[in-house]
């Protein structure tokens, strides 16, 4: 507990001596830990973020758009306009192994009307496994269903923006009865308000939801629109590693159908939310890197403040042992303050008395043979031990003249 005490006191002090350099120092350290702990929070927190963003949308998606060739395939000239069409989803469906789930989407605008009001509104045409692509939370009643489709039964779901113009704050809005382009139509579900920060057409919040084999008979598109025609057509790989399977076996059956080289990139457009997902996470981890790079500068700042303490702290000791030395201290010494000061003591302590021990045993056979000193063998062997114990106790170092003395009262005069 002596050098625990000794170590703490001296490095307190020397922290006291050095006050400012110390809290900077302590605190430069402190905040750099900290700024490490928060940039490799904040990008964990973004790419979190970032994926609960696409969430909103749907998760593992990817949506293909029709567009323009550029290039000259099959004999057919390039600029030509890729249109999707439905026998493209049964081909995708049909052949895709590394594609898990496919559904169309047909979209338009309607006129919606209801017994309190009226407006125009954004309308899809989807399949029943839409629901399973896009993230769509019914908040009253339910999505299409299979028979819904097979039947092109005249039932639809309404965004909550649909609700609040159509009905307003009235109750028991499901199952009622609307108007749609003077068609009758039945309210079968109403979504939930949700946070949707990604679009490719719109908030679903402000749109209506039918079969889709119901819009392609009842209320199709009113322009460019020829049976069968489709503006999207979503689908999910069977797996993160499989996406670019997935795209690459789209693009082959629907290039083939179209008449187009699989490698022309204008003439479909993909959004792959998978693939967007994994370059937003390489950019937040490039940033984190990048940030913990230049918040480590910090600590090791911190670091050379320490090593600058001890550096003051090791000058003052060196030149305070200079000073002791000058005034005739042996150079053993200083070494021994800081290393082995406390082994220094011991040793010399036990060495001491060893040779006292060795040196009184030699004193007292001597003592013990002298036939001069009076008095019995029994009492000459009692000073003896009386003797041995005080010489061997004491070091053996400058000690002679106590062991004369013990022998003077004993009653001899024998001289060491």
């Amino acid at each position: 507990m002596t050098y625990v005490s000794e170590l703490v006191s001296q490095v307190t002090a020397s922290l006291m001596r050095n006050k400012l350099r110390s809290l900077l120092t302590m605190a430069g350290i402190a905040w750099g830990l900290a700024s490490i702990l928060l940039i490799v929070a904040m990008g964990d927190g973004f790419k979190e973020g970032q994926r609960n963003n696409m969430k909103t949308l749907g998760e593992n998606l990817a949506i293909i758009f029709g567009g323009r060739t550029e290039l000259q395939a099959g004999g057919e000239r390039a600029g030509r306009r890729v249109r999707l069409n439905y026998s493209d989803v049964e081909n995708m469906r049909r052949e895709c192994y590394a594609v898990s789930l496919v559904t169309p989407e047909l979209q338009g605008n309607v006129r919606a009307t209801s017994p309190y009001n009226s407006g125009s509104f954004d309308v899809s045409g989807v399949e029943p496994e839409f629901n399973q692509l896009r993230t769509i939370p019914v908040a009253e009643g339910r999505f299409i269903s299979p028979d819904d489709e097979r039947t092109a039964a005249r039932v639809c779901i309404i965004g909550e923006d649909v609700k609040k113009q159509l009905f307003g704050n009235r109750p028991n809005t499901l199952g009622a009865a609307i108007a749609i382009n003077s068609l009758p139509f039945r309210v079968i579900g109403i979504l939930a308000n949700k946070d949707q920060n990604s679009s490719y057409s719109g908030m679903d919040e402000k749109k209506i939801f039918l079969p889709y084999s119901t819009m392609a008979r009842d209320v199709p598109p009113k322009t460019y629109y020829v049976s069968g025609y489709l503006d999207e057509i979503l689908y999910r790989p069977r797996s993160l590693e499989d996406y670019e399977t997935a795209q690459d076996q789209v693009k082959r059956v629907i290039a083939r159908a179209h008449g187009f080289d699989p490698r022309d990139k204008s003439a479909l457009g993909i959004w792959d939310t998978v693939e967007d997902q994994q370059q937003v996470a390489q950019i937040f981890d490039s940033m984190t890197i990048f940030l913990a790079f230049i918040a480590l500068v910090t600590p090791s700042l911190g670091g050379i403040g320490v090593m600058n303490i001890m550096l003051v702290t090791v000058s003052e000791r060196t030149a305070r042992n200079r000073t002791q030395k000058s005034a005739g201290r042996h150079t053993f010494a200083y070494p021994c303050r800081f290393s082995g000061g406390r082994l220094r003591t011991c040793i010399c302590k036990r060495s001491g008395r060893l040779v006292g021990r060795v040196r009184s045993f030699q004193s007292v056979e001597t003592f013990s043979h002298t036939r001069d000193v009076p008095g019995s063998a029994r009492q000459r062997r009692d000073n003896c031990g009386g003797i041995h114990c005080a010489y061997g106790d004491r070091g053996g170092f400058g000690h002679r003249s106590s062991l004369e003395s013990r022998l003077a009262d004993s009653g001899g005069g024998v001289a060491l």
